[in-house]
């Protein structure tokens, strides 16, 4: 059985996978899985008890960070957030009502309270500091040291009780008490208050971070309201099927269903990346997530909460962080033999070169610029940071990830594999020429149209719908007979009638014009008499051409189309719109062939929509579903969703995984880089402990902010982080 809960005051990555390695190694759970981004933590168990559960993760957490906090009530509190100044009824009874807004209250109090306390820490620290300096006392230096980082040594000091020694608030301890032995009093103190203001920028980083992603891919409906016996307001999870909601201007929809009544403008941006406007009216399809601008609608649900659109993709979205990228899973390694090595570097650095020089105070120092460095913050927090954002800057742009593997692994693609119906083309036949003989265009479509009203073929309901008129009731249709694979017999009004391909017309013995044109082509006959085809055909979606010659444009090297349909229409379809190589008149088992021969000579990914399709959007090395039209078998195979059904959303993806490398390559060379550098320096003794702390700190500061750039934030909203709560 899996739960989830959420994980309170985990301020590093580090350790945060620490308590998952040491929570998957207990005999109490299947797995664990920790999400630093998101806070949350889940975990298969065949325990039931939330409460027991919680409090056994708390235990072995804290272990390992002091103050964390596991609690399972954020869904509760989350569907009871609702405008309780207009006094609308609750989802969840009076008493958790009182109790979550205490909660809350207390929670907001406490956080309130650790603030000003270190605020004025850092305050009264810094003047003793100056004090120290002015007046030259060490005494000073002392107790601002203590009032600065007693919270680090302490927890230092439980840590090397636990043996574990090598975290960075025993590093930063070791380093500061060591600078006290060789009397750089004011420098340690200096220091220490330097990393915890660095700390302290850092924490508020990740924090504003994530809450940025968060927010933009925050599509969860706050409540329904359900009309019963009135419209009273429930958890979405408690509406049935066949239910009536009713939604009003400014909120969202919560639940899949079919309007009933009345019409609205809805706002589908956070589903599909559309920024224009959808309008519904009777009988119109919508979907959980939408934001209803204006107008009153009631709606019949559908789906129920757990099946609907906007669960689905929230469970994509969070699943997508557990899937980790070959960059995260290195640094994952890296970070466990980085920290050992460069505090074996210290050691041997305090040691070696002062035995041969004599030097102790020189080489001790240098010594404490490589224990200051060693912490790997800086890549664990801002590369899963990194996915992260890229992860939600797609959701904006109407794109599902699910994992941050799949987003780095689009980088490698060279072959895009295309499948034609329903990817190229719109999927939905359209009659796109008519040509009479005998007879004039509307005679010609209203017999075609009168003979395939009885059919449910796709073609023959095109034709209906293009002649768009009542069928007359006083025309008489007899002898109606499907013939598979040619086309449709039928008398209207004792008259015989043949509409279909050229086998029909041959197997009749009927003379009939022939043509090339792109489409299926309908033959019409009466009494023996030839009177005229209709070309029927799956149009192309008007991004097709322009999204095939942007991805040309990005890199990829061939575009490959595999379809079922006739060698003739794929071909041309294949040249209007740039494809450089054609497969038609394939079966599914014959895709998956062809599709196994790309694999052989280089990375590729397959888009495709149906049912058939699910096969290769399995095999291939990325598989994109087109969402909007798709089938859930396809969704369900697939690595990444494409929640409208253009074309070009193909390249939005690819330049969203470029640019998430491209920020995590920047934070891996910027911290490696930067610490080598002052490692190196301090070797040649110019490095000093400020420097060494800006190479932690204040690495990790910078590579956090850099990582939200692939949301596309400006320094504005980097300003309004640093200055705001």
């Amino acid at each position: 059985m899996k739960h989830e809960f959420e994980i309170h005051h985990l301020g590093c990555a580090s350790c945060g996978q620490k308590i998952e390695d040491a929570l998957n190694k207990k005999g109490w759970f299947d797995e664990v899985k920790i999400n630093f981004m998101l806070k949350k933590v889940e975990v298969e168990t065949k325990e039931e008890d939330k409460t027991k559960i919680a409090t056994y993760i708390e235990k072995v957490a804290n272990q390992y960070e002091n103050g964390i906090e596991v609690t399972y009530e954020k869904d509760l509190e989350k569907s009871c957030h609702l405008n309780h100044a207009s006094q609308e009824a609750c989802c969840c009874g009076e008493n958790e009502h009182n109790y979550n807004q205490s909660s809350n209250h207390n929670k907001n109090k406490k956080l309130r309270k650790s603030k000003l306390k270190e605020h004025v820490t850092f305050i009264l620290g810094g003047a003793l500091l100056i004090g120290g300096v002015l007046f030259k006392l060490n005494i000073l230096f002392i107790f601002a040291y203590i009032l600065t980082g007693y919270d680090v040594i302490l927890n230092a000091f439980k840590n090397c009780i636990k043996g574990r020694m090598l975290d960075e608030n025993f590093l930063m301890t070791l380093a500061t008490i060591a600078a006290f032995v060789i009397g750089e009093y004011p420098e340690a103190v200096a220091v220490m208050m330097f990393y915890k203001v660095g700390e302290y920028m850092q924490d508020r980083a990740v924090d504003y971070s994530t809450k940025e992603i968060e927010k933009a891919m925050d599509i969860r409906p706050d409540f329904a309201r359900v009309l019963r016996d009135e419209a009273i307001i429930v958890n979405p999870k408690e509406v049935k099927i066949g239910e009536l909601i009713e939604v009003r201007p400014g909120e969202r929809i919560p639940l899949d269903g079919v309007v009933t009544s009345g019409s609205a403008t809805l706002d589908t941006s956070m589903l599909t990346g559309e920024s224009l406007p959808v309008i519904v009216k009777k009988e119109s399809h919508v979907l959980s997530g939408s934001i209803n601008q204006d107008g009153v609608v009631k709606i019949k649900v559908v789906q129920e909460f757990k099946d609907s659109t906007v669960s689905k993709i929230l469970e994509l979205i969070q699943n997508a962080s557990s899937k980790k990228s070959k960059s995260e899973n290195f640094i994952t390694k890296f970070a466990k033999w980085y920290t050992p090595a460069v505090v074996m570097g210290a050691f041997l650095t305090a040691v070696v070169p002062s035995l041969i020089t004599g030097n102790w105070q020189e080489w001790i120092y240098t010594s404490i610029v490589f224990l200051v460095i060693s912490c790997p913050c800086a890549l664990v927090v801002s590369i899963p940071l990194g996915f992260f954002g890229g992860i939600g800057a797609a959701s904006k742009a109407g794109v599902l990830v699910k994992g941050s593997n799949y987003l780095e692994a689009l980088n490698d693609i060279d072959t895009i594999v295309l499948d034609k119906t329903g990817t190229i083309t719109k999927g939905q036949f359209g009659v796109i020429n008519i040509n009479p003989s005998k007879v004039s265009k509307e005679e010609l479509l209203k017999y075609a149209a009168i003979a395939e009203s009885r059919s449910n073929h796709p073609i023959a309901r095109s034709i209906v719908k293009e002649y768009g008129a009542e069928i007359p009731r006083e025309i008489t249709i007899s002898n109606y007979k499907e013939i598979s694979g040619q086309g449709i017999t039928v008398q209207i009004d004792s008259k015989d009638y043949l509409v279909g391909n050229k086998k029909l017309m041959e197997n009749y013995n009927i003379l009939f014009t022939d043509t090339q044109e792109m489409g299926s082509h309908i033959h019409i006959a009466a009494g023996g008499i030839y009177l005229g085809y209709i070309i029927v055909a799956d149009e192309v979606k008007e991004d097709s051409e322009e999204a095939i010659r942007d991805l040309k444009k990005m890199g990829i090297k061939k575009i490959v189309m595999l379809t079922g349909d006739k060698k003739e229409i794929a071909d041309q379809i294949g040249i209007q719109v740039g494809i450089d190589e054609v497969h038609a008149e394939l079966l599914p088992q014959d895709k998956v062939i062809k599709l196994e021969e790309k694999l052989k000579v280089g990375k590729v990914a397959f888009v495709g929509d149906g049912i058939n399709d699910a096969p290769v959007l399995a095999r291939a090395d990325i598989g994109i579903a087109m969402g909007g039209v798709g089938s859930d078998a396809a969704i369900e195979a697939s690595d990444i969703v494409l929640m409208t059904d253009k074309l070009s959303s193909i390249s939005d993806i690819l330049s969203i995984a470029k640019k998430t490398r491209r920020i995590v390559t920047e934070n891996i060379v910027f911290a490696l880089g930067v610490k080598a550098i002052v490692l190196v320096l301090g070797l040649m003794g110019i490095a000093n402990m400020w420097l060494a702390v800006f190479a932690d700190v204040g690495v990790s500061f910078l590579a956090v902010l850099n990582s939200i750039r692939v949301l596309g934030k400006d320094k504005g909203h980097m300003v309004k982080m640093i200055n705001t709560k």
